[in-house]
């Protein structure tokens, strides 16, 4: 009897950090680690072993993180508790935490909480588990406003032509504006010319390489890259300048060619 209580007391802790920075400081994974610790003292529980996710994001399922993989097969019948400092450390979104612990609660594994809004969860008890669907569907929840807020911001700034991103094609930065390049916008009417003709984007992308028209990082071009400036909405706010240039796309592009080749 001893034994089976001692079994059931058993816990491993997991720690995670989202990036390089912080698992080469080591500052964040010893906090979490350190109040898991002091968690598990106070709740009578024996940690086994601490498992630390090093420079890794929640995107990524638990199964398919490095750690996390290690963490669901060390689950065995003597672990009945997994302890974590908050619910964005362990999933990415209200489904992946959800199915989780209820595989966990018909092994009668615990899943605690250390810090949720100042307070700890464990599902071990039925009020326990109803925190934690209501939080994790809250956390999914200001990830889902967080990211309609960024998307409205990027596409207002685009709109604007404010700088967004890098600069793509066509464009130079001065401060947070975009500022059209007379040359790279030839290019990008050339690439439009071509387009209409009926060029195929990899027949686009070959004929650049071939004349040594620079890109905008100084690679080779590619029909996705061709492709991309095709689809982007940015350049019908730059009509004006591209039908500026129109006219001198094709000297321009041949101005960066080598002697006896043509665009």
């Amino acid at each position: 009897m001893a034994k089976e209580i001692r079994l059931g007391k058993l816990a491993l802790c997991y720690t995670r950090v989202s990036t390089v920075e912080q698992w080469k400081s080591g500052l964040s994974l010893e906090a979490q680690e350190e109040r898991l610790r002091a968690y598990c003292r106070m709740a009578g529980l024996e940690m086994v072993q601490v498992i630390r996710e090093e420079g890794v994001s929640a995107s990524i399922p638990l199964a398919k993180r490095p750690a996390g993989a290690k963490l669901l097969q060390l689950m065995h019948d003597g672990i009945g508790h997994v302890v974590c400092l908050k619910l964005d450390r362990l999933f990415r979104d209200a489904e992946d935490a959800l199915r989780q612990t209820r595989k966990w609660d018909k092994s009668g594994v615990s899943l605690h909480l250390v810090d949720m809004g100042g307070q700890t969860i464990s599902t071990g008890s039925a009020m326990g588990r109803l925190f934690l669907t209501l939080m994790a569907g809250c956390a999914e929840l200001e990830r889902n406003l967080v990211s309609e807020r960024t998307i409205s911001v990027l596409t207002y700034k685009r709109q604007q032509g404010r700088v967004f991103n890098h600069s793509p094609y066509g464009f130079g930065r001065v401060g947070d504006n975009l500022i059209p390049l007379a040359i790279e916008m030839a290019v990008v009417q050339l690439i439009r010319e071509r387009r209409e003709d009926g060029w195929s984007l990899a027949m686009i992308a070959d004929a650049l390489n071939s004349d040594k028209v620079p890109s905008k990082n100084g690679k080779n071009w590619y029909a996705r890259t061709v492709k991309n400036i095709l689809d982007n909405s940015i350049y019908e706010k730059a009509d004006i300048g591209l039908d500026s240039v129109s006219e001198q796309g094709a000297s321009l592009v041949a101005s960066q060619c080598p002697p006896g080749r043509t665009a």
